[in-house]
């Protein structure tokens, strides 16, 4: 099949290119690198053709749909503070760059588009596990601006027949997670930390949970959603358990210290995958435990990560405090 991947370069769509190259697929990449790496792709140069271009802005790179069956949209800004701090950013990249893929896959045929959206639009949920029917509560524009370009994609899949899934997925994690400089995802901070005998920073009192859901398991999960004769639908991945955060650290092995808990944050995430696994025949299969001990294998990636401490955090979340609390 003749497939195209937005945000290629990234933790995710790299794993997902991976995965597509072994099934004998013919891969167009679409990134700009500003989540990226382009170190993500260095093991497949030249087994994949790679367009440097920025999805927001309208251009050339549109052409490069033509005769693409299969599009993968994973290109997005992430993070919560940078979206705090730069809405305008974050609207482009997330709501105006899928408006022109979905346009350019609807000017092109193409047979199907999955788009990778965000669990943060659940914000504080109302019910756990969380269903697909849950109330949206974003909390901050990272959240929003996911949500709503999962909104285009099924408004266009419902006036315009696009055939599209949107995947509302939880937690991922696993080699190749972001090692930006921006304060972010829980694991890219706490390896780096390990790496550099630093105490892991575990935000309130480490009780709350989370969805911890394995790269390899999404992948499998994006990849059926293709494979699906199914369409207009948003389905939950994630790993059909919640760990707490003092779980993990006790796993990854180190000393702790507690910093203040964040306004806008759950307790807990926990998707309800029953529709997943009703629509898609998906079911996850790596354990946190077991996901761990990958990522401790493949430590070495974080070892040129950002070393976050207290006093560091807390000048990087200051947006975090005097908008949300």
């Amino acid at each position: 099949m003749n497939t195209l991947v937005t945000g290629g370069a990234g933790f995710i769509g790299s794993h997902l290119i991976d995965e597509l190259l072994a099934m004998g697929n013919e891969i167009i990449v679409l990134d700009n690198y500003s989540t990226g790496q382009s170190k993500n792709l260095d093991h497949i140069e030249g087994e994949i053709q790679v367009i440097d271009c920025d999805i927001s802005k309208q251009g050339q790179w549109q052409d490069s749909f033509q005769n693409i069956e299969y599009v993968f949209h994973l290109a997005a800004l992430a993070d919560i503070v940078p979206s705090i701090e730069d809405p305008i950013s974050y609207y482009k990249s997330n709501v105006n760059g899928t408006l022109n893929v979905i346009e350019a896959c609807r000017k092109h045929n193409i047979s199907k588009i999955v788009y990778s959206a965000s669990s943060s639009c659940y914000g504080i949920p109302d019910q756990y596990p969380t269903k697909e029917t849950a109330g949206i509560y974003p909390q901050y524009p990272y959240a929003l601006t996911k949500y709503l370009g999962e909104q285009l994609l099924m408004h266009w899949c419902q006036v315009y027949d696009l055939t599209s899934l949107s995947l509302r997925l939880f937690n991922v994690y696993g080699p190749r997670s972001r090692t930006s400089g921006t304060y972010g995802a829980v694991f890219g901070v706490f390896l780096a930390q390990k790496l550099a005998g630093k105490p892991f920073t575990v935000v309130g009192d480490g009780n709350q949970t989370r969805d911890f859901t394995f790269v390899s398991d999404v992948v499998k999960a994006i990849i059926a959603a293709a494979e699906s004769d199914i369409s207009g639908e948003v389905i939950n991945i994630g790993s059909d358990n919640t760990y707490s955060v003092n779980r993990l650290v006790e796993l990854l092995g180190g000393e702790v210290v507690y910093i203040p808990k964040r306004p806008g944050e759950p307790e807990c995430t926990w998707a309800d995958i029953t529709k997943a696994r009703r629509l898609l025949n998906w079911q996850p299969s790596i354990t946190l435990q077991e996901g761990v001990g990958i990522l401790l294998d493949n430590i070495d990636f974080w070892r040129d990560a950002p070393v976050w401490d207290e006093e560091s955090i807390d000048r990087a979340t200051k947006k975090w405090f005097e908008y949300l609390s």
